[in-house]
C-alpha cells in the first residue's frame, strides 16, 4: 500500500497560511549541538519527516533527542561517539552536516556517504578540502567520509562554488579550531546566517554572516543554547507560486519576505500585486488573471533558489507565452519535467535549459515525485489541471512541507491524503 495526494483541479487559492521553520536550517542547527556538552533547544522547527530522522543520527552518536511539537531539545553528552552509520545517514541527505561538528569536537569522523533526494550529483570534495586545510585528513573508505586530526588550526580557504553544505561543515569545525579561518566565497544563505547567529549564540566568534567571506575566530568551547528557527523562505516562495498559479489572493506569514525578494519580483513581472507592508513577517499575493511567461535562472543566493525551479516550471506550463529556465544547481532537476509533460505541459529540455510553452489549461494524470520540491510543483500543477490529478510518492512531500494538506485545504484547495496500491 501507498500513500498519494488527489488533488482536483479548479480552486483559487484564497486566505492566510502561517510559514514555521526552515527545513534547510533546523537540520543544521540540529547539527550544530553536537559542539557543545549540555542542552541544546531549537524552537519554531517545523513538524516535518527530517527532523526525527535527524533526530535518530544524533542518537546514533550519543545523545539524548526529544521532538516535542515544534520544539527539538538535544543534550550532548561529553564523550561524543564519532562514527554515523549508513542505517541512519541514508534517509536524508543533510546528514552529512554532522562531519564538521563531529571533526571539531571530536578531532575524528566516521560518516556514511549519505542518501536524500535525487536530484543530481552532490560532491563531497569541497568538504573534505576544506577539512584538510584546517589540518585533518579526510579520505573515502569503504563508503564513508573519514577524517581524523591531531589539532585543527586557522586556515584560508576558497571554495571553487559556494556550496551552503561545504559552506556550513567547515565552519562547524573552524569554530573550534585554533586560530583564524577564513572561508572565501562561502554561501551567503538565510540559513547559513541563521547558522552562524545559533554559533555565536553559543560562544563562537563569526563576522560577515551573510556575506560571501566568513572570518572565524576559534575558541576552545562553546556553550549549549536556546534558538529560534528562521521561518522556511522555500515554503514561503511555494505558497507565493500557488497563489499566483491559481490567481488567488493568499497572505504568507512567519517568513522575511526580504528572503524572497527575487522570488517576488519574478512573480511581479508575472502580473501579480505584492504588498510587503505588514509587520515585516510576512506579505500578501494577488494574481488578478492568468499570469504572464517568464524566464528563470537558477543561482546560490541571492539568486534564484534550485529549490524553486519546479514552482518555475509549473508556473510556466499555464501562462500566456513562453518561459525559459536555466538550471546552474543539480543537473538532474529536470526530471520534473517528464512527469509536467504527462500533465499535458508544452515543454523540452536541453541540457542545462527548459524551454516551456504555456497552454491555458493542463489536464489531469497520475505522476510520480522524485524530491521534495517535484512533489510540491505537481501538487501546484494539479490545480491547475482538469480533472482529478493523483500524486505518487508523497512521502518526499511530507520530508519538506509540514501540514501541506491540512493549509492547502484552508486556503480552498480539494485535496485529500488517499491509501492505495501503486499504480505502477
Amino acid at each position: 500500500m501507498s500513500e498519494h495526494f488527489r488533488v482536483c483541479g479548479g480552486a483559487r487559492l484564497t486566505g492566510e497560511v502561517q510559514v514555521v521553520g526552515a527545513k534547510n536550517s533546523v537540520l543544521k542547527l540540529m547539527a550544530a549541538a553536537l559542539l557543545a556538552e549540555g542542552t541544546t533547544t531549537l524552537t519554531n522547527c517545523p513538524e516535518i519527516l527530517d527532523v526525527p530522522l535527524m533526530g535518530d543520527v544524533l542518537r546514533g552518536l550519543g545523545c539524548d533527542v526529544q521532538v516535542a511539537g515544534s520544539q527539538v531539545s538535544i543534550t550532548a553528552p561529553a564523550e561524543l561517539k564519532h562514527e554515523a552509520d549508513y542505517g541512519s545517514v541514508s534517509k536524508l541527505r543533510a546528514s552529512v552536516c554532522v562531519l564538521g561538528p563531529l571533526v571539531g569536537r571530536c578531532r575524528r569522523a566516521k560518516v556514511a556517504l549519505p542518501g536524500g533526494d535525487a536530484i543530481g550529483s552532490r560532491p563531497l570534495d569541497m568538504h573534505q578540502n576544506g577539512l584538510r586545510k584546517l589540518g585533518a585528513r579526510s579520505e573515502i573508505e569503504h563508503g564513508c567520509v573519514v577524517a581524523e586530526a591531531e589539532g585543527l588550526h586557522g586556515a584560508q580557504i576558497w571554495l571553487d562554488f559556494p556550496s551552503v553544505g561545504a559552506t556550513e561543515n567547515i565552519l562547524m569545525a573552524a569554530v573550534l579550531a585554533e586560530g583564524t579561518t577564513v572561508i572565501d566565497n562561502a554561501a551567503r544563505e538565510p540559513e547559513i546566517v541563521d547558522l552562524c547567529v545559533m554559533l555565536q549564540q553559543m560562544g563562537a566568534h563569526i563576522c560577515g554572516a551573510g556575506t560571501s567571506t566568513l572570518t572565524i575566530e576559534g575558541v576552545d568551547a562553546l556553550a549549549p543554547t536556546e534558538h529560534l528557527v528562521i521561518g522556511d523562505r522555500i515554503v514561503g516562495a511555494t505558497w507565493a507560486f500557488a497563489a499566483a498559479m491559481t490567481q488567488g489572493d493568499v497572505t504568507v506569514r512567519g517568513v522575511n519576505p526580504h528572503h524572497l525578494d527575487l522570488v517576488l519580483e519574478k512573480l511581479r513581472l508575472a502580473g501579480a500585486h505584492v504588498d510587503q507592508s505588514g509587520a515585516g513577517d510576512g506579505f500578501r499575493l494577488v494574481m488578478p488573471g492568468r499570469p504572464t511567461a517568464v524566464d528563470f535562472v537558477t543561482l546560490p543566493y541571492p539568486g534564484f533558489a534550485t529549490d524553486l525551479q519546479p514552482m518555475a516550471i509549473a508556473l510556466s506550463a499555464i501562462a500566456e507565452g513562453t518561459s525559459m529556465i536555466t538550471e546552474n544547481v543539480f543537473e538532474a532537476r529536470f526530471r520534473f519535467v517528464e512527469e509536467m509533460i504527462r500533465l499535458g505541459a508544452d515543454a523540452r529540455t536541453d541540457g542545462h535549459h527548459a524551454v516551456v510553452r504555456g497552454i491555458e489549461r493542463l489536464s489531469s494524470a497520475p505522476v510520480w515525485a522524485c524530491d521534495i520540491r517535484a512533489g510540491a510543483g505537481l501538487v501546484l500543477a494539479g490545480l491547475c489541471a482538469e480533472g482529478t490529478t493523483d500524486v505518487w510518492d508523497v512521502f518526499h512531500i511530507d520530508r519538506g512541507y509540514p501540514r501541506f494538506l491540512e493549509n492547502l485545504t484552508t486556503l480552498g484547495a480539494d485535496v485529500q491524503r488517499v491509501t492505495a496500491p501503486p499504480e505502477r
